[in-house]
């Protein structure tokens, strides 16, 4: 088992930056890509980043790229996500993931994980 706590939300105005994070507990996620994705109100929940497990791959949704960075620190069992440039459409719950293949590349599907944190929210105004 392994579970996941997301941190680092809040409201910011637009172009603030935050940095989320999400450490993992119960197992080590350093042999497993991980993602993140968010979900605003009224919509599904939609891929935003994914790094591999080495840390030297990642891939980013259009609506981030440029903004996000994605990086882990396996030795604390942690990943993150760096916003920058933050606007009102990057209101959402964020939500961190484990996907399920060991040492496998990147994955922006949410089928391909298997544990989930509880999100955190990050508000952003105009």
């Amino acid at each position: 088992q392994v579970q996941l706590v997301e941190s680092g939300g809040g409201l910011v105005q637009a172009g603030g930056s935050l940095r989320l994070s999400c450490a993992a507990s119960g197992r080590t996620i350093s042999n497993y890509a991980m993602g993140w994705f968010r979900q605003a109100p009224g919509k599904e929940r939609e891929f935003v980043a994914t790094i591999n497990w080495g840390g030297g791959l990642s891939y980013y949704a259009d609506s981030v790229k440029g903004r996000a960075t994605i990086s882990r620190d396996n030795a604390k069992n942690t990943v993150y996500l760096q916003m920058n440039s933050l606007k009102p459409d990057d209101t959402a719950v964020y939500y961190c993931a484990k996907a399920k293949r060991f040492q496998a590349v990147l994955f922006t599907t949410e089928g391909e994980y298997d544990y989930w944190g509880q999100g955190t929210q990050v508000t952003v105004s105009s």
